[in-house]
């Protein structure tokens, strides 16, 4: 297969094109995310069935849990209001698995659904 590029553009980007075009109206800004996270957690699928209820095949009754629940980490990121978002991040192949990139790309995935929420909290405050 071959490498194929994401389209996306990071956050700090497209606030450079906000700013130099000059939209100055209300809105929700990079560091206004980041300033409503106060918590972030990182686990990988493999840590959470240590604790985990789970139905086991007889396979994983027998050997354990899967393998492959290393290669799938999460973000669990808390706002400040108490709500909480999660991210993840699977890694087709074991080779490539690196814990670092997981966690910055499930982080990402999280942070991609604060967006929403705070663009519904804001558009509900100019409505009013």
């Amino acid at each position: 297969m071959q490498n194929i590029q994401s389209p996306r553009r990071d956050d700090a980007a497209i606030e450079q094109d906000i700013i130099a075009k000059g939209k100055t109206a209300p809105r929700v800004t990079p560091a206004d995310l980041q300033a409503n996270i106060v918590g972030c957690y990182y686990f990988t699928a493999q840590n959470g069935v240590q604790d985990a209820l789970h139905e086991q095949d007889e396979l994983t009754r027998l050997t354990g849990a899967h393998a492959e629940l290393s290669l799938l980490t999460f973000c669990v990121l808390v706002l400040k209001n108490g709500f909480t978002v999660t991210g993840e991040s699977a890694c087709a192949s074991p080779e490539n698995f690196d814990a670092e990139i997981g966690r910055k790309i499930a982080r990402q995935n999280a942070e991609g659904k604060i967006w929403p929420l705070m663009g519904y909290e804001l558009r509900s405050k100019l409505a009013d």
